[in-house]
């Protein structure tokens, strides 16, 4: 971990009060979850180097956050991911936020400049879930998908969102080698899969040519946000002739735009 970005995690916010009687063992359990929130996953060593504590020390700190569900340990590569108890506080701070009101008045900008639908997505375990859409102008547009669910390699959405994840998180995510197909054109395997984030990493954002419904595109990029295990992307999504690879970047550079905006109001 950058040095930087290290003393600005063992520093207490600035408008905190160290308390009068602290106590050790808690605050490096604390430091340790904001490590989590800093990077995708954290293994012994980096946690006593970290901490400044013996790997006797850590190794119990992460006992304890793994006996009650905030860290879970890889049995293949050891190291230390996001547990479920740490997600499940991590989602239900997520519901109280209204991504919606905050990212609608942008996409309907986008939507009227792109004369497409858009869509900001959320990635909920191995599926997309859509969370705020705004249809296009033109007569003929791809509908809304506001309230759906759908597996996140099968969407330019949720594409984008699982290139993001190391790859002993997609994993632990996506176990298995086959994956489930939408469409004839839909990703089948997890090693399929691999490639193609690997291309959008390259490139920065994702695409989809009729991998979640027969004659539908789309383009997606993330959402940057300051929000630990908070993943969310935004989608222009038309129909198959109306977007092409030609646009596919023009597209992206907008969205991009688009998706600073959102993640600034959502702070």
């Amino acid at each position: 971990m950058p040095k930087k970005e290290q003393q600005a995690a063992n520093e207490p916010a600035a408008d905190s009060l160290v308390p009068q009687y602290p106590i050790e063992s808690v605050d490096n359990a604390l430091k340790l979850l904001l490590l989590l929130g800093e990077q995708p996953q954290i293994r012994l060593s980096e946690a006593t180097r970290y901490l400044g504590v013996a790997s006797s020390t850590a190794h119990r700190l992460l006992a304890m956050l793994t006996y009650r569900g905030f860290v879970r340990q890889d049995p293949v590569s050891k190291a230390y991911l996001p547990g479920p108890s740490l997600t499940g506080v991590a989602f239900a701070i997520f519901g109280r936020i209204d991504i919606q009101g905050c990212a609608t008045p942008i996409m309907r900008g986008l939507s009227d400049q792109l004369r497409e639908t858009t869509h900001v997505g959320m990635l909920d375990g191995v599926n997309v879930r859509f969370v705020a859409a705004v249809e296009g102008p033109a007569a003929v547009r791809v509908a809304s998908r506001l309230g759906r669910t759908m597996p996140a390699h099968c969407t330019s959405t949720g594409k984008v969102m699982l290139a993001q994840l190391s790859q002993p998180e997609l994993h632990a995510l996506l176990p298995d080698e086959q994956l489930e197909r939408i469409t004839a054109r839909s990703i089948g395997s997890r090693a399929e899969l691999e490639d193609e984030l690997a291309r959008i990493r390259e490139r920065g954002y994702a695409i989809n040519e009729e991998e979640s419904e027969e004659g539908v595109a789309s383009v997606a990029v993330a959402i940057p946000t300051r929000a630990p295990g908070l993943r969310l992307a935004l989608n222009a999504a038309a129909p198959q002739h109306r977007l092409d690879s030609a646009q596919h970047a023009a597209v992206a550079a907008v969205l991009v735009k688009a998706a600073k905006e959102i993640g600034d109001q959502l702070g």
